[in-house]
C-alpha cells in the first residue's frame, strides 16, 4: 500500500520547526529530508527515521522495524501527533547523519 500524500504533508507540517523539510517520491513511497539531508522514509503511512545514537537517547522507547520488505531497520515513529518531541527527534537525528555527498556532474 502506497502512502497518501495527505499523510506526508501532515508529517512535513509537524516538523516545520526542525528546518527545511522536503520530501521526494521514491518507489511509490517517500524519502523525507531536512535541509537537504535524507533522514527518514514514509512507507504505508508510517514514519521511519534512520537509527542514530542521538535518536535513541532522545526517544529511548522507539521500536525498530524495516520500512519495507528486505530493508534494514529504522526507528518506527508511531506517535506523530506530538510535534515538539518529533521535532527534537528529527533535529537530533539530522545532526548525527553525515552530509550528503556532492552529486557528480554528467559528462557531455
Amino acid at each position: 500500500m502506497a502512502s497518501r500524500i495527505e499523510f506526508v504533508e501532515v508529517i512535513v507540517d509537524q516538523l516545520r520547526g526542525a528546518g527545511e523539510i522536503t520530501y521526494r517520491k521514491m518507489f511509490g513511497e517517500y524519502g523525507i529530508y531536512c535541509n537537504g539531508k535524507i533522514f527518514g522514509l514514509i512507507c504505508d503511512d508510517q514514519l521511519f527515521l534512520k537509527i542514530t545514537k542521538a535518536g535513541q537517547e532522545t526517544c529511548p522507547d522507539l521500536v525498530e522495524a524495516p520500512p519495507y520488505e528486505g530493508a534494514k531497520n529504522y526507528f518506527l515513529v508511531e506517535d506523530v501527533e506530538d510535534a515538539d518531541t518529533l521535532t527534537k527527534l528529527v533535529k537530533a537525528t539530522y545532526q548525527e547523519l553525515p552530509e550528503p555527498k556532492p552529486k557528480k556532474r554528467k559528462a557531455k
